[in-house]
């Protein structure tokens, strides 16, 4: 299993009326996650397109569990549980400043050979970085 943890602070811009974070918001604090595990693991999404793999999503799930405020700092807790095949499920755990749990989610996506139009294998570089993490 691995797990990353990110910062991020709640932007004005991304609030409703009343200083909630809007619902809609949250996939992006999903991205902000991913995006930010695969860079630790030496990963980004641009050297994986770059080889001719791509990562589109086929799923989203986001519960909520208490309301984000504007100019909170939350922690966005990022974890692979299982190893990937050809689709990656992503489980994330946002908690506020208080580090209280305010909402959970998960995302699926599939590694996609763009020359082929066709779902594939995960690339041997990104597999050597992640399995050693798995038993």
């Amino acid at each position: 299993m691995y797990t990353h943890d990110t910062k991020i602070r709640v932007r004005y811009s991304e609030t409703d009326q009343m200083g909630y974070v809007y619902n809609g918001n949250y996939a992006q604090y999903y991205e902000v996650g991913r995006v930010e595990m695969l860079r630790s693991l030496g990963m980004t999404y641009g050297k994986m397109e770059e080889s001719g793999v791509m990562l589109p999503l086929l799923e989203l799930k986001c519960k909520f569990i208490k309301p984000a405020l504007y100019d909170q700092e939350l922690t966005i807790r990022t974890t692979v549980k299982t190893l990937p095949g050809v689709r990656i499920i992503f489980d994330y755990e946002l908690f506020n400043e208080d580090e209280e749990l305010i909402n959970i989610g998960s995302t699926t996506l599939v590694f996609f050979d763009m020359d082929k139009k066709k779902p594939c294998a995960p690339p041997d570089y990104f597999m050597e970085r992640i399995a050693k993490y798995y038993h």
